[in-house]
């Protein structure tokens, strides 16, 4: 009898044991390209008796009664995947299904969402694309996005045009994950170079006003740089990389999970050096380092620092002479752009329940941009043996939250987001006078400083900003988002000069502020068809440099446009393809621009109004397994509604540096039966443009090839790129001003090769 009871007790013990090492199978379902949660998962036993959903964070829990053996993932757009259960927490990657539909985006709303839902046009780069490309430069990631071209300047400087003319103005917003890298008030276009290229996970790129969102600046486009998140198990990476034209780097990253916690360290060293006539040289040094934290399923902080310290060789335009025939010999040997740049940002999430989720985001940034700028360059009247310029510095601190609370409602799918934003960002600017000798060449070979202090001051900028979102599904297929926001920026200037046209303005305290209304929607015909459209309305005020330096009354206008946009996208013949389309019109006041002056510096000014429209469209289609065709490009056309220049009436000229298309276009090929073995052809193209606003000169644009390929093998992937594979001629910028044309030169053929050595022992 006790032999009998012993069994028994064992065998219900065993039971008992079995039952609950399957009484809870949990985990997390990411996007395979972008590694982002996908929400609204299903997660359903074989016989789909048994059945939940992820959270917006991406995690599962499934509790059988009985024993399972597989569960079976599946969404909509997403590959259907099954799977054999575990006792230990499960992370599953679905791949999408090829089609936009499937992408999931956080830049609309700072919120995870479907890129079906928002009412924009928003574009991505992967995280494949990203390591495909090997880009060196941001602008050879960006350009693939139709509608954006980044223009080239060296050694990772630039300017952008995205629904805009190539400029220099403040119609753009840089982020990374969410939080502008630099305060309003205080841009610059080339604030790209302060971001680590090795340590972004996936781009996003908002074409159009998200003022409605992200407040002042966010005019052409907003874009959005994500980092990558702690990986679950050990992992890293190093990679060596050269040039053909005197470029070297190396690139590291290594990231682990330690129960609650995780983190992620990257970046890289990037040099250049080519002979000193060309006046070419830079480096570069980036890190970033992340910990995420998980409380519990429900709160998460992350944490996150950047450090960035860069030098650059200004090299400055060319003449015809020069440019046409490939001497890149730069006319100046002095000048040159260093940034340091440090930012913290700590961000605390808690979702209260499936209907409430907070979000608390503070940040500290400290930039300085310290340069001898060949554009400050000026005639000396009666001396062409001399010149006159300036060593200035750009610097600001901030201090700085973003706070957001989304609530979802029963009735109609709705949802509410609102959110507050407070910046405060004390900032100063230093210029001294400097002596430039001149030869008989023109080049700008030495200088001389001297004791001359050109302007002085200090700038308080305290930028507040309120803003709210509702979205409605009133009907089946149609979501309705109505948004608006309030920004105020107060600037309080205090001049360390006595006033003057070149130190600037006398102390003053003024504020701009803007309501910024946005009303969409989006329809979707089926899984993989949708149309979207919407109103917007974009605001921009006056940089702190353009306002009170080198002026003894500020001038310039904030900048504000109306936008109206209507899109859609489709996928087709079973996911193989896909294809999307944008057409916009968008009206603008007081548009600032770089406009060059008698004496060869280069200021900003108001434009009384402007229009700008056109359509960007983009489409992918997969011919055979492994080969992709990519097409895309916009067309637009830029005009000045009402400009007086010089006493010379411009109204109805095509703006200046403003092209009639952009093409970007890709065929690539990762054979099946070759695994790890890529290959690719792209095509960048652009139309020519006039030069100056007068339009008396046009440039005729350029096309350009570039080839890439690469092979990974286990741990170790080897690639080599070709840039301008037929050496073309071309100028990325153009100018006509009353000191002849300047001509910009974009990269001739440069080969880069490179190898990586790669650790990843988890299932990513």
């Amino acid at each position: 009898m006790s032999l009998r009871l012993f069994i028994s007790f064992v065998l219900l013990a065993t039971i008992g044991t079995e039952a609950q090492s399957q009484s809870r199978i949990s985990g997390y379902v990411f996007d395979k390209e972008s590694r982002l949660p996908v929400p609204d998962v299903s997660i359903s036993s074989a016989n789909k008796k048994i059945f939940t959903k992820t959270n917006k964070s991406g995690l599962f829990v499934l509790e059988p009664a009985a024993r399972i053996d597989s569960i079976i993932i599946s969404a909509v757009n997403y590959k259907y995947q099954k799977l054999p259960v575990s006792d230990k927490l499960i992370q599953v990657f679905l791949q999408p299904e090829g089609t936009q539909l499937a992408e999931v985006i956080v830049s609309a709303n700072r919120e995870l969402q479907p890129r079906s839902e928002a009412p924009i046009a928003i574009h991505t780069i992967s995280k494949t694309t990203i390591n495909d490309t090997k880009a060196t430069r941001l602008d050879l990631l960006l350009n693939k996005v139709p509608g954006v071209f980044m223009v080239d300047l060296g050694n990772e400087q630039h300017a952008m045009s995205i629904r805009q003319p190539m400029g220099y103005s403040n119609m753009y917003l840089y982020l990374e994950d969410g939080v502008p890298i630099r305060t309003v008030g205080d841009f610059n276009h080339n604030a790209l170079i302060e971001i680590n290229q090795a340590a972004v996970e996936r781009v996003e790129v908002i074409k159009g006003p998200a003022s409605s969102l992200y407040g002042s600046e966010a005019v052409g486009g907003a874009v959005n740089f994500i980092t990558p998140a702690p990986s679950q198990a050990p992992s890293g990476k190093i990679q060596i990389e050269a040039g053909s034209r005197g470029y070297k780097r190396t690139d590291f990253f290594a990231s682990n999970s330690f129960k609650k916690l995780g983190l992620y360290a990257g970046g890289y060293f990037a040099d250049r050096n080519e002979d000193d006539r060309q006046h070419n040289d830079f480096r570069k040094l980036a890190l970033t380092f992340r910990a995420d934290y998980h409380f519990d399923e429900k709160s998460l902080l992350n944490f996150t620092a950047d450090y960035i310290n860069y030098k650059t060789d200004q090299v400055g335009g060319l003449d015809s002479t020069k440019f046409y025939g490939k001497d890149y010999e730069s006319f100046y040997r002095f000048t040159y752009r260093k940034v340091n740049a440090f930012r913290l940002k700590a961000a605390f999430e808690h979702t209260w329940n499936e209907h409430n989720k907070t979000t608390i985001t503070l940040f500290h940034r400290n930039t300085a941009i310290g340069q001898n700028p060949f554009y400050s360059i000026g005639a000396v009247p009666g001396n062409p043996a001399k010149a006159k310029g300036q060593i200035n510095e750009d610097a600001f601190s901030s201090y700085g939250v973003i706070a957001q609370h989304r609530k979802n409602f029963n009735f109609l799918n709705a949802r509410w987001i609102t959110g507050v934003s407070v910046d405060f960002s004390p900032a100063t600017y230093y210029a001294n006078y400097i002596d430039i000798d001149v030869n008989a060449d023109k080049v700008y070979y030495a200088y001389t400083t001297t004791d001359s202090v050109l302007t002085n001051y200090k700038v308080d900028l305290f930028n507040s900003a309120v803003y709210t979102q509702f979205e409605i599904n009133p009907v089946e297929k149609l979501k309705v988002l109505v948004a608006a926001r309030y920004d105020r920026m107060d600037y309080d200037f205090r001049n360390l000069l006595p006033p003057g046209s070149y130190s600037g303005a006398a102390d003053a305290s003024n504020y701009f502020s803007y309501f910024t209304p946005k009303v969409g929607f989006t329809y979707g015909f089926t899984n993989t068809k949708g149309l979207y459209a919407n109103y917007s309305v974009g605001f921009a005020p006056p940089n702190i440099t353009d306002l009170f330096t080198g002026v003894q009354v500020p001038t310039l206008k904030p900048s504000t446009y109306n936008n109206y946009e209507i899109g859609g996208w489709s996928g087709f013949n079973e996911g193989r393809g896909n294809a999307d389309i944008a057409l916009y019109k968008m009206d603008g006041k007081n548009e600032i621009m770089s406009v060059r002056q008698v004496d060869g510096t280069y200021k900003n000014q108001n434009v009384g109004e402007t229009t700008h429209y056109g359509m960007e469209a983009n489409a992918r289609y997969e011919v055979v397994k492994g080969l992709t065709l990519r097409a895309g490009g916009t067309i637009a056309h830029h005009e000045y509604k009402d400009y007086v220049r010089n006493d010379k009436n411009l109204s109805g000229h095509h703006m200046s540096q403003a092209p009639p298309y952009f093409i970007n276009s890709e065929v690539s090929y990762k054979p099946h039966f070759f695994k790890g073995f890529r290959i690719s052809f792209e095509w960048q193209g652009m139309g020519g443009y006039h030069t100056d606003p007068e339009n008396t000169a046009k440039y005729k644009g350029f096309n350009i090839f570039n080839a890439r390929t690469g092979y990974q093998f286990k741990s170790v992937e080897v690639w080599v790129n070709c840039l301008n594979v037929g050496d073309a001629v071309y100028a990325t910028t153009v100018e006509k001003s009353s000191w002849g044309t300047t001509y910009r030169p974009g990269q001739l053929r440069t080969i880069n090769a490179g190898i990586a050595w790669k650790i990843n022992k988890s299932n990513q």
